[in-house]
């Protein structure tokens, strides 16, 4: 396991003083990363050896955002792997340990001279490997939407939402349905987000969302203009 603590920030913050869902994904991929490089199998690392880890889908059950200065505790393990996919799970905690925060989220190594998913490298497994779980339903790698969605004002892929492999950051996506859902329901009580990563948005491309009304809550499929999904992201209500 890996941890780490932090105050939340003015600039994490919305209206209500609680942190972003943007900020909240950032700390948990932020967590993963600090979690790969302290064992020396970071971003270059994976790069000298020819494959990054990519997102496949998240399951994040929030049992209350923490607040404007609260002081958080971010952790993160990997605990199952199949032959191209592995589980890593995340917990969010206050400073007396109220757990506010559960996830579960699926990657994948993609060979990136191939371009292609590969097999999880056997130095992987022994050294991301952990027995821990926390009590969630298993991760959907695919989400299937319901009824019709309502295509949105389109949204250009600017610098500022690529990462470090030129590819539009995977909190983007998130921040980018919840602008649309906020557009339609600004007082949702998110209680727990569900997202499906398809195809990865690069600089200049053009993403449509399509807002779907669902019985839970509501879904956004950003596409491209051809109708191609890069993600799906569903917001359930509490």
């Amino acid at each position: 396991m890996y941890s780490f603590e932090s105050n939340v920030r003015y600039s994490e913050c919305g209206p209500s003083s609680t942190i972003s869902l943007l900020a909240l994904v950032n700390y948990l991929q932020d967590c993963s990363t600090f979690h790969t490089e302290s064992i020396g199998h970071g971003v270059e690392w994976g790069k000298d050896h020819g494959f990054a880890w990519f997102i496949a889908a998240w399951q994040i059950q929030i049992g209350r955002l923490p607040r404007f200065t609260e002081r958080i505790r971010v952790s993160t393990w990997s605990y199952a792997k199949r032959p191209t996919l592995a589980n890593r799970n995340f917990l969010v905690e206050s400073a007396d340990g109220e757990v506010l925060v559960k996830a579960d989220s699926l990657w994948f190594p993609f060979d990136i001279h191939r371009h292609r998913p590969m097999r999880i490298p056997d130095t992987e497994r022994v050294v991301l490997d952990d027995a821990m779980q926390v009590d969630l339903p298993p991760t959907q790698r695919k989400l299937k939407l319901q009824g019709e969605g309502q295509p949105q004002a389109p949204i250009t892929v600017l610098e500022h939402n690529l990462d470090i492999n030129g590819h539009v950051n995977n909190a983007q996506y998130v921040a980018m349905a919840d602008y649309v859902v906020r557009a339609a329901d600004k007082d949702l009580d998110v209680a727990r987000l569900l997202v499906q990563y398809k195809n990865a948005a690069q600089l200049g491309d053009v993403i449509v969302p399509h807002l779907y009304v669902e019985d839970t809550g509501y879904a956004v499929d950003l596409t491209n203009v051809d109708g191609e999904s890069f993600a799906i992201v569903r917001m359930e209500r509490r």
